[in-house]
Order: C-alpha cells, then sequence, then structure tokens
C-alpha cells in the first residue's frame, strides 16, 4: 500500500500534471475563496500539508533531499509563504463582508489607534532580536553550514543548481531562449511592477486589505508569484535531479537515468510533418505559421475578453493603459503554456529564426 501510494504521488509530481493541479486549484480556490479562507478550512489545508510533508520525510530519497542544509530553510519559507498569502486573503474577506454591510470594520478602526513608539515598538523589536537570536543560534548548532569543497572546473556537481532565488531563472532557460528567459522575461518582471501604480489607479483598497475590491490585481499578481515563481522553485528544488532530469518525491536521484527527447520547432510539425516537405530556406517562409500564431496570440485574447468579462475594466482604463495590461498578462500567461507545450509535445520553439538569433 505504501508503495502505492509512493508511485501515486510520484506520478502527480510529473510536470505537466503538477502544473495542471497547480493551476486548477489556484482557479478553485479563487472560485470558492470565502471557503478557503474559513479558519477551520485553513487550518484543516495546512494541517493536512504538514502532516504529508513530515510523513514523506519517512521515506529516505524524500529525506535525503529535503533535510539537505540548502533545502530546509527553503520547505519553510514556502510554508511561510503559504501561510501569509492565506491569511492576508483571509483579512480581504471578512473586511469585504464589512464593507457589504456599511459597518466600519476591524482592521480599519484598529490602525486609527495610536501608540507610542517608546515604550510600545521598541519593546515588541527587542523581544523579536532575543527570539530570533535564539532561533539562529540553535539553528547554527543543529543544521551543518551547507558550505562545501572549493570549486574545481573538471568536476561540476550534477545536478548543478543556482540559488534557490535564481532557480525560476533556470528553470525558465530550460524552455526559453536566452535572450528571453534571461533578459525579456525578467526586464518584463521589472518593467511591470514599475508600471503598476501608473497601470492600475484604483482607489480602492488602500490602506487595509480587501478581495472584492481589488479582485483583478490580486489575482494576476498571485498567480505570477506563485503560480509562475514560487513552483518553479519547488520545480527545481524537490523534483529537478541529476542531468537535469525530472524525479518523483519518493524517486531515486540515478545519476545514469536517461530520457529520450526529440524537440522539435512548430515549423517542423507543420511542414515536415503535416505537408510531408522540407523546410523552406527562407526564413519568412519558414516561420510564417509561427509568426501568426504568436501575433494571434498577443491580439486576439484581449480584444475578444474587451467584448466579454473585460469590458467595464477597458472603458475604466482606456485603449493605452489596457493594452500595455494585457501585453503584461499574456507575455506572463505564455511561461505555462510553453511548459505545457514542452512537456506534452516536445515543442520547443514556436518560432525559430537563427539567421537572427530570435527563438520563442
Amino acid at each position: 500500500m505504501i508503495s502505492f501510494l509512493k508511485d501515486f504521488f510520484n506520478f502527480l509530481a510529473s510536470p505537466s500534471i503538477f502544473m495542471f493541479l497547480l493551476v486548477g486549484f489556484f482557479a478553485l480556490f479563487f472560485r470558492y475563496i470565502e471557503f478557503f479562507t474559513r479558519p477551520k478550512v485553513g487550518a484543516a489545508l495546512f494541517s493536512g500539508l504538514m502532516l504529508f510533508y513530515l510523513a514523506s520525510l519517512l521515506d529516505p530519497h524524500f529525506r535525503s533531499i529535503a533535510l539537505t542544509p540548502d533545502n530546509v530553510p527553503i520547505a519553510m519559507m514556502l510554508f511561510a509563504v503559504l501561510f501569509f498569502t492565506w491569511y492576508g486573503l483571509k483579512q480581504g474577506v471578512e473586511n469585504d463582508r464589512y464593507l457589504a454591510k456599511g459597518e466600519d470594520f476591524p482592521l480599519k478602526a484598529e490602525a486609527q489607534k495610536k501608540v507610542f513608539v517608546w515604550p510600545d515598538l521598541v519593546y515588541i523589536e527587542l523581544m523579536c532580536i532575543v527570539v530570533m537570536t535564539v532561533f539562529l543560534i540553535v539553528w547554527s548548532i543543529g543544521l551543518k553550514a551547507p558550505l562545501e569543497a572549493p570549486a574545481n572546473p573538471a568536476m561540476s556537481p550534477n545536478p548543478s543548481k543556482a540559488p534557490w532565488y535564481f532557480l525560476g531563472l533556470q528553470e525558465m532557460l530550460v524552455y526559453f531562449d536566452p535572450w528571453y528567459a534571461g533578459v525579456l522575461l525578467p526586464g518584463l518582471i521589472i518593467v511591470g511592477l514599475a508600471a503598476i501604480p501608473y497601470i492600475d489607479v484604483n482607489p480602492k483598497g488602500s490602506g487595509y486589505y480587501t478581495f472584492k475590491e481589488r479582485k483583478f490585481a490580486i489575482i494576476a499578481f498571485l498567480f505570477g508569484f506563485l503560480v509562475l515563481w514560487v513552483s518553479l522553485i519547488v520545480l527545481g528544488t524537490f523534483l529537478r535531479g541529476p542531468n537535469w532530469n525530472f524525479f518523483g518525491p519518493f524517486e531515486k536521484w540515478d545519476v545514469h537515468k536517461v530520457v529520450p527527447l526529440l524537440n522539435v520547432n512548430l515549423s517542423e510539425i507543420i511542414w515536415v510533418k503535416l505537408f510531408r516537405i522540407s523546410l523552406p530556406q527562407n526564413w519568412l517562409v519558414r516561420e510564417f505559421f509561427g509568426l501568426i500564431l504568436a501575433a494571434a496570440y498577443l491580439l486576439v485574447p484581449p480584444l475578444w475578453l474587451t467584448k466579454r468579462y473585460l469590458k467595464d475594466l477597458f472603458e475604466k482604463m482606456g485603449p493605452a493603459r489596457y493594452g500595455v495590461l494585457m501585453f503584461l498578462v499574456m507575455m506572463m500567461a505564455s511561461l505555462p503554456i510553453k511548459m505545457l507545450l514542452r512537456w506534452a509535445f516536445n515543442l520547443k520553439y514556436i518560432v525559430s529564426i537563427p539567421e537572427f538569433f530570435f527563438n520563442i
């Protein structure tokens, strides 16, 4: 029975199923957010997740990965991120109930209370310093520092991983060209964050927690942060093993594991496999279908959404700000789409123009 459960969870941890379940739970959570933010439901979810993690430590393969000095703080940070995200959404839902009744909510009333810096704030800071100092001392005694031997260019570690805060970027390099994953996408993240105050001018939700008044902004941000960044850290930390292959959480990291991959471009699928002719020499003809598909992806969904679900948002923001917003959203959504295409169909590039070092 235990072996069956391990095989089942290893199956669920395969990248395509993992991402599908993650996106599905993300959508389900916000569809029934009032249910999931109840204290009893939240306590049940976190208790189940914690019990699953502790029970998984009984497996020697999972324990060898999870208790590595590098990975212990990552696991702690993941639990902390999930808890504080849930707690913030819980406060927002509670405030929305008070706002719907026309009542002043407790958090806003609490914020209006004034306290002295001394002794209130300084005393709390002092207690935090003492507690964190004791915690760090115990940590340093009980857990060895993740110091390895001096770097040797003749012997690279397998797998060779970036620090945890760059694991998401390292994972993106698997699915995109280096200029796209290493320059364009991180640049758009910075530009998008800087553009938020100019794009989102909604005065509601300033200074207090809310969900209904900032629904689109909260869902879009959390999708980018949790689904497209934190999940990549999980993949890179616990599921990426030797030779950068995927392994289940209860699967032994075998350095001899060979995963045959035959990555193909969209142009090869269309011209060679579908039309059964050789690839055209002219790059524009060869990548015509990919260019049309990429242009349609960036233009059609935003225009369609203005007629259906985001009509009010379009009228409120105007064409310029709405266009910038949807461009950033579509670029963000391109990451999970490309990942699923790579996992399901071994699709390498939708557009491949090596003549100009342009691959997407």
